[in-house]
């Protein structure tokens, strides 16, 4: 590891162990060189279980790390310890109330969001792409941090680096998509070249989460995009022509 991992953190976890990481350190090589999470990416499965590793020990050092296998979906699953990586439940969300445990989303544009509600000790992940984010995935994982104790009221949430609406190009199609879901969503695009808008995804991330009346919600607003020292993206290995890419990972903890 070259260098040291790139982590940043949300005020609104302040005193809750948890990281969204960039792409910095890390053994990975090639054009997914740092800090490479992606178990699914094509990278050496060896050096993405170390990276994988050396994030969950820089959160609580010697917990295990739990995560799903995810397909844009809007689906929560409580978290299980001992679930083999080829096992992992298809999903995009997991909640937890078991100490020792560090949650795990990887993300390249998608947005990953973390949660909390200190006084219960329930903690959430959740993997918020388009799909997810305009099916419920949030509202999903609320709703299970609820079941296991947790008060919405108390809950608080981060949304880490994501794309940008500068950087995130969509047709009129997908706007009206979400504009036929809730006619309000047309607040979230913006005018692009003919044909096109660009869409604020953590905006529109923000408002679901503010809107299912959790105790506050911290958008950090940063773009995996136009950072590719810092970031990995989907969208911008695509428009360069690069045959993979690799996802960063947001992770979050309850100590034991």
């Amino acid at each position: 590891m070259s260098q040291p991992l790139d982590i940043s953190r949300a005020a609104a976890l302040a005193g809750v162990p948890h990281g969204f990481f960039g792409r910095a350190g890390g053994v990975s090589t090639g054009e997914q060189s740092g800090l490479n999470a992606g178990l699914g990416s094509g990278d050496e499965p060896e050096a993405v279980v170390q990276n994988r590793r050396l994030a969950t020990d820089a959160i609580i050092p010697g917990a295990e790390l739990v995560s799903v296998y995810q397909i844009h979906s809007a689906l929560a699953v409580e978290a299980q310890p001992g679930v083999a990586d080829a096992d992992r439940p298809h999903a995009d969300a997991l909640a937890t109330n078991r100490p020792g445990l560090v949650l795990g989303i990887v993300t390249a544009d998608c947005a990953p969001v973390l949660f909390a509600d200190r006084e219960a000790g329930v903690i959430g992940a959740a993997h918020a792409g388009w799909k997810g984010a305009l099916g419920g995935v949030t509202d999903a994982t609320i709703a299970l941090m609820e079941t296991l104790g947790a008060d919405r009221s108390r809950i608080h949430a981060a949304i880490g680096p994501c794309i940008a609406r500068v950087s995130y190009e969509v047709d009129d199609g997908f706007a009206r998509r979400f504009e036929d879901h809730d006619p309000a969503n047309a607040r979230f695009f913006t005018p692009g070249r003919d044909g096109h808008r660009q869409f604020d995804l953590e905006a529109y991330v923000a408002a679901r989460l503010t809107a299912a009346g959790i105790g506050s919600v911290e958008p950090m607003s940063i773009d995996t995009y136009s950072q590719p020292d810092r970031f990995y993206s989907f969208r911008r290995s695509t428009h360069l022509g690069e045959a993979t890419y690799g996802r960063q990972i947001s992770l979050i903890g309850l100590n034991g």
